[in-house]
């Protein structure tokens, strides 16, 4: 009898841990901003350019720069999955991930390409190391960026492993990848051109 109950005890265990697991899984990812629509709160720019904040966005215009534009967060991030949207009205950018800053503009570490079709949109380059990581195609660059209106990126990263999917699609992915384990978000403009990229809505769920 004993032997029985304790059977029973140990199955009732399991279904309650595994029906807690499937609850915990069901339940959506808790996003919190990372900007709020109105100041530059949280970030800093470093180089030259000039970020504004407009219309609950974070506007980025260069000309011609000596310098690239950065606009870095304060905090430094892990383990994460960060969403936003962007515009490329002009040129292309970069939204850098567990980057460090070395004066008096370089943005050392992983970026994930950003801009029209054709610029490796949704692409994985590092700078100052290996160049390309993962450059899509550019048919499927032509499929997926939107011309007009607003694109959505979603970049998550745990440990060395990273995936970018642009616009509900996967178009990027590392594994067991070797670069920083931690570092900065910075968004990016290019020195010596003339440009304007926005960015918005940008959320994180910090992963353990």
């Amino acid at each position: 009898m004993k032997r029985y109950i304790v059977r029973i005890v140990a199955l009732w265990t399991v279904f309650v841990v595994a029906a807690a697991a499937a609850v915990w899984a069901a339940q959506p990812e808790q996003f919190s901003p990372l900007m709020d629509g109105k100041t530059l709160a949280g970030w800093h720019a470093v180089g030259q350019g000039k970020w504004t904040v407009e219309d609950g966005a974070f506007v980025g215009r260069a000309n011609n720069e000596k310098l690239y534009g950065l606009l870095v967060s304060d905090k430094t991030f892990r383990n994460f999955r960060v969403r936003f949207k962007f515009q490329c009205n002009s040129g292309d950018s970069g939204f850098y991930i567990r980057t460090i800053i070395k004066p008096p503009d370089q943005a050392h570490g992983l970026q994930v390409q950003v801009g029209p079709a054709g610029t490796g949109c949704g692409g994985i380059y590092e700078s100052y190391g290996r160049a390309w990581l993962v450059k899509p195609k550019l048919e499927d660059e032509k499929r997926l960026v939107k011309t007009d209106g607003w694109n959505e990126m979603t970049i998550a990263a745990q440990g060395g492993n990273v995936t970018v999917w642009l616009n509900g699609e996967k178009t990027a992915e590392l594994r067991d990848d070797p670069s920083r384990p931690e570092g900065h978000f910075a968004l990016q403009m290019h020195s010596g051109t003339k440009m304007e990229v926005r960015f918005k809505d940008i959320e994180i769920v910090e992963l353990p």
